[in-house]
């Protein structure tokens, strides 16, 4: 049996027919394995802005994923083949923080070759436009795909108002 130190990585990168680049499963990964963290290196939101703006980049194409304290972890910078993980509405993975680091695990058995995905349910404050919609287009082509990768604005309740 091998080791954790000679057995293979659980992943790699390749072009992906949802997006881009992609990270596929180089051999079964069993339900609930830790498969990558995902790093890069830590800044605030206002630093994330203001490098989002610098790069003339789209908000909507950014390797950021949020903290629970606030932070960010910037994966374009100094991060590893984790940031290139792309969003499905009906994933295999899913994302933990623990302790403030970002761990994707298998929510089922995924078969060696399967792409690797995860819902980003991005929160975007503003109103979801139509125009808003397309920035963030979902490309997943799962069976539950809601066409965005935003996730659904929290409805205010009728009662909170009277």
């Amino acid at each position: 049996m091998p080791t954790s130190s000679t057995r293979r990585a659980p992943c790699k990168v390749k072009r992906s027919p949802i997006h881009g680049n992609g990270v596929f499963a180089t051999r079964d990964i069993e339900a609930g394995e830790r498969i990558i963290e995902y790093t890069g290196r830590r800044i605030d939101w206002a630093e994330a802005l203001r490098r989002t703006a610098a790069s003339n980049g789209p908000v909507n194409h950014t390797f950021y994923f949020s903290l629970a304290d606030g932070k960010v972890i910037d994966g374009g910078d100094q991060g590893n083949d984790a940031r290139w993980i792309n969003h499905a509405c009906g994933p295999n993975c899913e994302a933990y923080e623990d302790e403030g680091r970002v761990f994707i695990h298998a929510l089922r058995h995924i078969e060696a070759g399967e792409e690797l995905n995860y819902n980003y349910a991005l929160v975007y404050d503003e109103r979801h436009t139509p125009k808003v919609k397309q920035a963030f287009a979902c490309l997943c082509g799962t069976p539950e795909c809601q066409g965005t990768m935003l996730a659904p604005k929290k409805r205010k309740s009728r009662a909170a108002g009277r």
